[in-house]
Parts: C-alpha cells; sequence; structure tokens
C-alpha cells in the first residue's frame, strides 16, 4: 500500500534527530511546500488521527512509538494547531482545580511533568514562572483553603498558602488579602511545541496530510472506510483505517455525525468564547496571577508570554459559532475585573489582543465538565475512539492524553 511504502522510505531516509524535522516529500502523499494531499486512489493505514491540534499530534506520537501505522489529517492547508492549540493562555497547569480522579485532573498532572521534561529535552521554550491564586474578599479565604486541599487530593503537594504580607513581598503591585502559590505552573510557547511534536510525527514515519477534511464515512465494518475531502482542489479520496481516532476539538461533533456514530452517545455541545486584552508597557508581576475559578472558566487572570509581556483573559461568553472577533469595548469590563488584585492598571492602557472558542460538553451556570474520551464500550464502534470537550488543560495534558488515547486504540 502507499502508506506502508511511504512510511518505510521515512525509516531509511530521515534520521531520527532533531534536525532531522524537516517535511521530506518521501513521507508524504503529494509531496509540495508546506502542503500534503491524499492520493486520489484508495489508500490503507493501521491508524487514522483526525484533527493536528496539540492533542492530535500527541496521540499520532504516542500510536507511533506503539510501532503503529498512522496518518494524521488535518483540515488547515499548511499548519498544525491552528485552532484551540493556539488561542490560550499558553500555561502549563498545576491540576490544581480539577474533580479527584476526573480525566483532567489525572491527565493534568500526569501531562505537566510529561511536558517539562520533554521541553527540556527538546529545548521548547518554557518558563516555570509559578502561580497566585489572589482572594480579594474575606470570604474567599476559605475557597483557597478548601484549594488546597483538592489539589493535594489530585496529588499536587508543593502548594504554599500566604498571607497578605507574604504576597506583598513576592508581588509588590498585588492587591489581595490572601494567595495560594503555585511554584509548578509555568508557560510554554505552544506553537514551538506542536512544530517539534510534528517533526517527532514525521520522523517516526508518521503521514499529517495537510488539507486534508472527513466528511463521512463506513465505520461499520472490520476495517473503516474514511471519505476526505481535499480541501483545496474539492476531490474526494477514501482512505481505509483499522482504527480511527476523532481528535477534531471544535469539530468532534461534527465529525461523529459525518461519521455515523450513534447519536446517543454524543454529548451536548457548547462553545465558550475567551477574549484576551495585552498591556502596554511593562508587566505588574513576575509570576501568573488568577482569580478564584468562576463559571465557565478560570476568571481574567493575568499570564506573561516568552517575552515577558503581559496579557489579561480570558472572559467566558457562550456562543453559537466561530466566532474570534475581540470586542475593543470589553476592556472596560477586563478593567473592572482586573482592578480587584491589580489596582494601579493605568486607565485605556490594555489593546483587544486575540481570543480563543473553547470546546464544552456543558453549559451556562452547570458545574464543569471533563474530557470526554468513548471508545466502543461507550458508542459500540470497535476501532473508534472519540474525544469531546479537549479545553482546558488540554494543552497542560496532551501528552498523557496522547498515551492514553494509544492505549485505548
Amino acid at each position: 500500500m502507499a502508506l506502508r511504502l511511504a512510511r518505510r522510505l521515512c525509516r531509511w531516509i530521515v534520521p531520527a534527530t532533531r534536525e532531522a524535522h524537516s517535511r521530506f516529500a518521501a513521507c508524504q502523499y503529494q509531496a509540495g511546500p508546506g502542503y500534503s494531499g491524499l492520493s486520489t486512489e484508495a489508500n490503507q493505514v493501521e491508524c487514522a488521527v483526525i484533527g493536528g491540534g496539540v492533542v492530535g499530534l500527541a496521540v499520532a506520537r504516542s500510536l507511533l512509538q506503539q510501532d503503529r501505522e498512522v496518518v494524521l489529517l488535518e483540515e488547515a492547508a499548511k499548519s498544525v494547531g491552528t485552532e484551540t492549540s493556539s488561542r490560550n493562555s499558553e500555561v502549563i497547569h498545576a491540576g490544581l482545580y480539577y474533580p479527584t480522579e476526573s480525566l483532567k485532573a489525572v491527565m493534568c498532572v500526569q501531562g505537566k511533568a510529561m511536558l517539562y521534561k520533554y521541553c527540556e529535552q527538546h529545548g521548547i521554550p518554557h518558563k516555570r514562572l509559578g502561580k497566585l491564586i489572589v482572594a480579594t474578599d474575606s470570604r474567599q479565604i476559605n475557597a483557597l483553603t478548601e484549594l488546597v486541599q483538592q489539589a493535594k487530593k489530585n496529588g499536587v503537594h508543593d502548594l504554599e498558602q500566604l498571607d497578605k504580607a507574604a504576597v506583598r513581598e513576592l508581588e509588590p503591585e498585588l492587591s489581595c488579602i490572601g494567595a495560594v502559590h503555585s511554584p509548578s505552573t509555568g508557560i510554554v510557547d505552544s506553537h514551538r511545541l506542536m512544530e517539534s511534536l510534528q517533526g517527532d510525527v514525521e520522523v517516526m514515519g508518521g503521514i499529517i496530510s495537510f488539507g486534508s477534511k472527513v466528511v463521512g464515512g463506513d465505520l461499520s465494518g472490520f476495517t473503516k472506510e474514511l471519505q476526505v475531502l481535499d480541501v483545496n482542489t474539492g476531490k474526494k479520496t477514501t482512505l481505509i483505517a483499522d482504527s480511527v481516532v476523532n481528535s477534531t476539538g471544535l469539530h468532534a461533533w461534527e465529525t461523529s455525525h459525518a461519521l455515523g456514530v450513534p447519536k446517543t452517545s454524543i454529548p451536548r455541545q457548547f462553545y465558550a468564547r475567551g477574549c484576551y486584552f495585552s498591556l502596554q508597557g511593562l508587566s505588574p508581576c513576575s509570576r501568573l496571577v488568577y482569580p478564584l475559578p468562576e463559571d465557565g472558566g478560570l476568571g481574567v487572570h493575568l499570564t506573561l508570554d516568552m517575552n515577558g509581556r503581559a496579557r489579561f483573559g480570558p472572559n467566558v461568553e457562550w456562543v453559537q459559532s466561530l466566532d474570534y472577533t475581540v470586542d475593543p469595548q470589553l476592556a472596560e469590563g477586563f478593567e473592572t475585573a482586573i482592578r480587584t488584585y491589580y489596582p494601579a492598571l493605568p486607565h485605556g492602557s490594555l489593546q483587544p489582543d486575540y481570543a480563543g472558542i473553547r470546546p464544552k460538553v456543558v453549559g451556562p451556570e452547570e458545574a464543569p465538565g471533563d474530557f470526554v474520551i468513548h471508545d466502543h464500550k461507550v458508542h459500540g464502534i470497535w476501532g473508534l475512539v472519540n474525544m469531546y470537550g479537549i479545553e482546558s488543560p488540554g494543552l497542560t495534558g496532551a501528552l498523557a492524553i496522547g498515551e492514553y488515547v494509544a492505549e485505548m486504540v
């Protein structure tokens, strides 16, 4: 088969080194600068991963480490991780908030350790800055104590509860009555991370097919037939796979419907948009600063990028479509939220930056949802794994999720 031949060529031609991360023509269907599409003839592969975000890349990498044949289908024409994976705070979370033994808690704590190790080994820019979760009201002190207790249940034992004076010593610009310090929280260059994972996939012989959207299929047989649309030419191709992983993030529901997954197994779908504003001038803090969690998210917090630039967000806006517009008029509400812990924020110093949309399985005023990862035990289809609601801490937990899903496959 064409895929098997391509993979063998990759093993012969591409040395397993960091310098080998260029996209060799031998590892693509129809090689071209920045683009590879499926050939018009039927192809067969052991594992098809749909979706080239950070989690899809991690799944493909883990499958390849098990010596599986893998093709990753990505709808974008030239790049991986163009949606949720590249529109977030780029925070490496510690695993504090999530219910004990939930997938979010387990994947975050395991994934954090794996991610720091991966970044160190592969030269991915990252910083272990630490984070302060602040209480600005005396009624929130008990919530800080409960947060520390929950973190311990999740296996996070490095938190320190601080009083007002201790916080002021660490971050003089902050105004609060107490805080919890999480020293293992950090930041990562998500784009460099995904580029590295993409390189890993290609070096190990995986094939990434850009501009390839799954628009239908037949999953009823021992092998699965995927109808793949080349978004550039409009041509359709049949890809036959022994197993399929749906890692399409915001489009996971659409992909499941297109593949004929039983509707009773598909969870509810919600979108929560989060906007970010950047701060003109120097950052007031050297650490990340978070308020206590709110409905749908973790509140308007202060994060830093790899250059030390401060940005605030995200807010929570429940939306019906994938609209990434940032309304400049939101700045006033952001300023109000930020001044609860940073009262010296200059008026008019916030600039619209970017927006991201979180795929969620719960709606407004509901308890936070967990990652939803289904195999045949739920939907009844052998060889299929569906993932829904992979929002934060999906970036942190990506490598752990990759291993988890590869074992399910």
